[in-house]
């Protein structure tokens, strides 16, 4: 069990094509911060249909991308 399941979760059962979530509603979501290890724990999101398409530090945004 990964600590993003719940984000990775949420995203799937979302269905859009392309999901933009601030660094905020991730910490809501999965109850957990972002930090640095987002970066190893993203390749687990394939496994949902998804990927993070971009992480922007500069808007503190991320956004996924439904996998067709």
């Amino acid at each position: 069990m990964s600590k993003y399941d719940v984000l990775w979760e949420y995203i799937r059962e979302n269905g859009d094509a392309s999901i933009s979530l601030t660094f905020d509603e991730i910490q809501d979501i999965g109850g957990i911060p972002i930090d640095h290890s987002f970066l190893r724990y993203k390749k687990e999101l394939m496994e949902y249909g998804y990927e993070v398409e971009k992480i922007s530090m500069k808007e503190r945004k991320v956004l996924f991308k439904r996998m067709d």
